[in-house]
């Protein structure tokens, strides 16, 4: 059974940083891109970050120069670290797994981590 479970998520103030952690399933992690998505209220759900069982990373323009993804697959775990957060991060973001060959929409996906930023 595939398991992605993200901790981390919170409350912080404009300019604050987080930092986002996935707990991936031993069986697919090796091979896995592994990628962090978010869902703003009311929108739909976009790409923030993905980074490849070779350490490739993928950024969305909204994550350049703020956030960072990484993973240490000794854990099995993928991390994002945010920085210079502003009030438009808020949404829920969610650990995504997919085989390199195939959509994001196709993967797994695990159950969402609440991001607010507000003073």
């Amino acid at each position: 059974q595939v398991q992605l479970v993200e901790s981390g998520g919170g409350l912080v103030q404009p300019g604050g940083s987080l930092r986002l952690s996935c707990a991936a399933s031993r069986s697919i992690f090796s091979t896995a891109v592994m990628g962090w998505y978010r869902q703003p209220p009311g929108k739909q759900r976009e790409l923030v970050a993905e980074i490849s069982s070779s350490g490739s990373i993928t950024n969305a323009d909204s994550a350049k120069g703020r956030f960072t993804i990484s993973r240490d697959n000794a854990k099995n775990t993928v991390y994002l670290q945010m920085n210079s957060l502003k009030p438009e991060d808020t949404a829920v973001y969610y650990c995504n797994a997919r085989n390199r060959y195939a959509s994001a929409r196709l993967g797994y996906w695990g159950q969402g981590t609440q991001v607010t930023v507000s003073s």
